[in-house]
């Protein structure tokens, strides 16, 4: 896909990603950064579940299996669920640059229909940074690792202070994820866009 309108395009001078050093490890599972993240939460009950692992360099693999909740038409998966798998999955690189980072822009491409059943096998990739600009690219295959494109989206993503979630973020589930009593959930809330 590679950008199809001008904003998805790396300016001259950006740079290549940089893995950052406390990175989780390659194959390394991310797990749920919120438990009540529609993507990757737990705590959803119609939710995506996604799993998301490190990958090499700056590059995450993640699955989620389509299930009856997740239809648009009958027996098939709908677009916006599959938007917001890419969208999830792009948002874990985030892991791999250890910083925190929000959706400025998706475009996402629907190759082939996903039925509900499948499982849907998501690869994304920083390709450049710019400033706060994070440009990177994701696709779906059905089928397996190497199966069929179904789904490919380019995104770019910008770089947010905490205070992006605590202003404007609903003021209960802020508290909440705030007075968790364990620490390193209390962070992982905000480590990866909502």
């Amino acid at each position: 896909m590679s950008g199809h309108s001008a904003a998805l395009q790396p300016p001259a001078g950006a740079l290549p990603p940089v893995r950052h050093p406390d990175a989780p490890a390659p194959g390394e599972l991310l797990g749920a950064h919120y438990g009540q993240c529609f993507g990757c939460g737990d705590e959803q009950p119609h939710g995506l579940h996604l799993q998301a692992r490190a990958g090499e360099g700056v590059s995450i693999t993640a699955e989620f299996t389509v299930r009856p909740a997740h239809q648009g038409a009958p027996g098939l998966a709908h677009g916006g669920v599959l938007a917001t798998a890419l969208d999830e999955t792009l948002g874990s690189l985030t892991w791999l640059l250890r910083t925190i980072a929000v959706t400025g822009r998706l475009e996402t491409d629907f190759v082939r229909p996903v039925p509900v059943g499948t499982v849907l096998h998501l690869q994304a990739q920083v390709t450049a940074v710019a400033g706060r600009k994070i440009y990177c690219t994701a696709t779906g295959r059905i089928g397996g690792p190497d199966g069929p494109v179904a789904v490919r989206a380019d995104a770019l993503f910008i770089e947010v202070k905490m205070d992006h979630f605590i202003d404007h973020g609903r003021q209960e589930e802020i508290r909440a994820a705030m007075e968790d009593p364990d620490q390193v959930r209390r962070t992982r809330a905000f480590e990866v866009n909502p």
